[in-house]
């Protein structure tokens, strides 16, 4: 497979490939393909061309799948973006991927707020009765069908991921990235026609899209995809619908650990637990793999390598609890700070190489010129690669915080609480957090009066909920170091034992 374009594969035609739990429809790979396929033309006919940006605000469902393969058969671009930002942060992302148009739901949403301010066409989208998924464009148009499919250097998908700075870093994956990727997850997890997998994550994110959706699709198994992650109803769908896999954050499998007594969880019924996107301590894999019945296989991705790098291996393979396996078709070493390749055991910074990589970040030079050197990409995690060639991650070198899996940039945090009109200096910074792995915390110095709880209202209407810190401390003063610069370590350490 060289596009997503050969995703839906008539081989499969008439097996079921998508299913919307709670009476929703279910399709075949046939129906899926023919509704992809008319909202393809649809998008054509309404201005859409090769190059052009689609931003897609919509939550997981059929409709999401459906217009974002359509966006990119039709050589568009899918700017999938979380339903949860605020009008102000839907703007930043729609200019920085010059958006051409931007797909909807029904009823009012931020997004809509945000797209009329930047003149951005906007398409709602709907489910009809019959189970067909169909897109309004703003208006008719009588524009030619062109009948050119993607080819493998073609833009397919554009995401952002946080950096060290309060610009977020925009990502231009290929159809060739995307599906070099989606075979290494095929072949890693061993998926066949017969495999069934539960979404539970966000598809606006490379772990729920390629992680277990698209990379299910390839392989001609069938996926179930809730609007949301839901507990309470996730033992039930997996039994209704022969569900035999799932991917997740930690923080979904600890919280189904922690139901599973109540829940009368079954056991033995999966074929595998894939977990990705943070840490997984091993004490927990462990107790996932005793209660539920199922080898658990840690995984690593991100963003820029179309997610997945490495994994752990199924049974008799070996499995290294507390690593995230070894390279999945690509190519993984330690550098050090002068770019040279340092022996097994040693740490430094973990960089990949492979057709899964993107080519480079958007309008971003800057940020270019640090993570690519001689053919590798610095992820800018710590790690060293053991005898047996598995990665051990012992840290972050960026200053990102990983709440559940999302990746939140603190300067971005700081500069919101520095608009504030009382806040004379602000302070980001992760905690650890037995639920999310890390939790957003702020410290401040004030310049006028103002309470910890106006403050994290304040945020609140700037930022996603992810993003507001859970817990903001009001000081006198900010620990420095004895040059007078502020680490967010030490200020972390200090909030916290005080």
């Amino acid at each position: 497979m060289s596009t997503l374009a050969e995703l839906l594969s008539s081989n499969y035609a008439d097996r079921t490939a998508v299913i919307i739990p709670d009476g929703g429809p279910t399709l075949t790979y046939a129906e899926s393909r023919a509704q992809v396929e008319s909202l393809a033309a649809t998008l054509k006919r309404g201005g859409i061309r090769a190059g052009d940006s689609v931003s897609i605000v919509l939550p997981n469902g059929l409709e999401f799948l459906t217009t974002f393969l359509a966006v990119t058969w039709a050589r568009g671009i899918a700017a999938p973006l979380n339903p949860a930002y605020t009008a102000e942060e839907f703007q930043f992302y729609m200019k920085d991927t010059e958006t051409c148009a931007v797909i909807v739901p029904h009823g009012e949403h931020p997004a809509r707020e945000a797209a009329a301010a930047l003149n951005v066409p906007i398409w709602e989208v709907r489910l009809d009765a019959n189970g067909v998924v169909q897109l309004e464009p703003p208006s008719a148009t009588s524009a030619s069908v062109s009948d050119d499919g993607p080819q493998p250097d073609d833009v397919a998908l554009f995401l952002h991921t946080s950096g060290t700075t309060s610009r977020p870093k925009g990502v231009p994956l290929t159809h060739g990235n995307l599906t070099t990727s989606l075979g290494n997850i095929v072949n890693t997890y061993e998926l066949t026609p017969e495999d069934v997998s539960l979404i539970v994550m966000p598809l606006f994110h490379v772990h729920g899209l390629l992680g277990a959706m698209l990379s299910t699709l390839s392989s001609g198994g069938a996926v179930v995809v809730p609007p949301r992650f839901s507990a309470s109803r996730f033992w039930t769908d997996v039994t209704a619908h022969g569900v035999n896999w799932y991917s997740a954050v930690p923080t979904i499998h600890q919280i189904l650990l922690a139901r599973a007594d109540d829940d009368v969880t079954p056991n033995g019924v999966l074929r595998f637990i894939r977990s990705c996107s943070a840490a997984l301590a091993p004490a927990v894999l462990s107790r996932l793999e005793e209660r539920f019945g199922a080898p658990v296989l840690e995984a690593y991705g991100m963003t820029e390598a179309s997610h997945q790098m490495s994994s752990n291996l199924f049974p008799p393979g070996i499995r290294k609890p507390g690593t995230v396996g070894m390279g999945t078709g690509v190519e993984i070493t330690i550098l050090d700070e002068k770019d040279v390749e340092l022996p097994k055991g040693v740490q430094g910074e973990v960089s990949i190489r492979g057709r899964n990589v993107t080519k480079g970040y958007h309008n971003n030079p800057e940020a270019n010129a640090a993570a690519f050197t001689k053919g590798w990409f610095r992820t800018g995690d710590q790690g060293f690669i053991d005898e047996d060639n598995y990665l051990t991650l012992t840290g972050r070198l960026k200053e990102l915080i990983n709440r559940g899996g999302e990746k939140i940039s603190p300067l971005e945090v700081d500069a919101v609480l520095l608009e504030h009109p009382a806040v004379a200096e602000a302070v980001c910074f992760g905690v650890p957090d037995e639920k999310y792995g890390e939790e957003v915390h702020a410290a401040v110095v004030l310049k006028g009066e103002a309470g910890e709880e106006e403050l994290i209202a304040f945020c609140r209407d700037h930022l996603a909920d992810f993003k507001t810190p859970k817990k903001l401390y009001i000081s006198d003063t900010l620990p420095r170091t004895a040059t007078g610069k502020i680490q967010r370590r030490i200020v972390s350490a200090h909030f916290r034992e005080a």
